[in-house]
């Protein structure tokens, strides 16, 4: 029975026995050998060269600082030099009436307290500085010029159209 164990323990192992370990002789110890120090020379002065200071130059390159995009705000005007017109917003004045002359167009807005405000072709109006382009006949168009993150000029057009009241109600 011993003997089929040791058949199969080397037949049935699976893989090749390791290589058998050989040991390796230590070299011997070598010897230090000691360096002679050489005599201490006499110490040379060392002579540093002045480097230019560094100086940057901005010329031709954007400032990190800024944004990217820059942003413009309102133009502010002072309040002694604008007309009733120019203190509303364009949203706080209602059109009412459009009066049609052989001249041209004149319009009546009215702002929330009920004040009315006669207009006609080129008055300013509104806070950002717009003007009256043209008065139809149902409706007026006001231009007020901005400038766009870009910096580029854009005109926006607005229409205050006229409120006609329903047919068959308050009489």
């Amino acid at each position: 029975m011993l003997m089929v164990f040791l058949f199969l323990a080397v037949h049935c192992g699976g893989g090749t026995a390791p290589p058998p370990v050989v040991p390796t002789k230590k070299a011997p110890a070598a010897e230090k050998k000691t360096l002679p120090v050489p005599p201490v020379a006499e110490k040379k002065e060392v002579v540093k060269q002045e480097e230019p200071e560094f100086a940057y130059n901005p010329a031709g390159k954007p400032d990190p600082f800024k944004p990217f995009i820059q942003l413009t705000p309102e133009k502010t005007r002072p309040s002694s030099f604008l007309t009733p017109l120019q203190k509303y917003d364009l949203s706080q004045l209602k059109l009412v009436a459009i009066i049609a002359l052989p001249e041209g167009n004149v319009a009546l807005v009215e702002d929330q307290q009920g004040k009315g405000f006669m207009i006609k072709k080129g008055t300013a109006i509104g806070r950002r500085d717009g003007k009256v382009k043209t008065i139809l006949k149902d409706r007026v168009v006001i231009e007020e010029a901005y400038s766009d993150i870009f910096g580029q000029a854009k005109v926006n057009e607005i229409s205050l159209f006229l409120h006609r009241p329903e047919e068959g109600g308050e009489s």
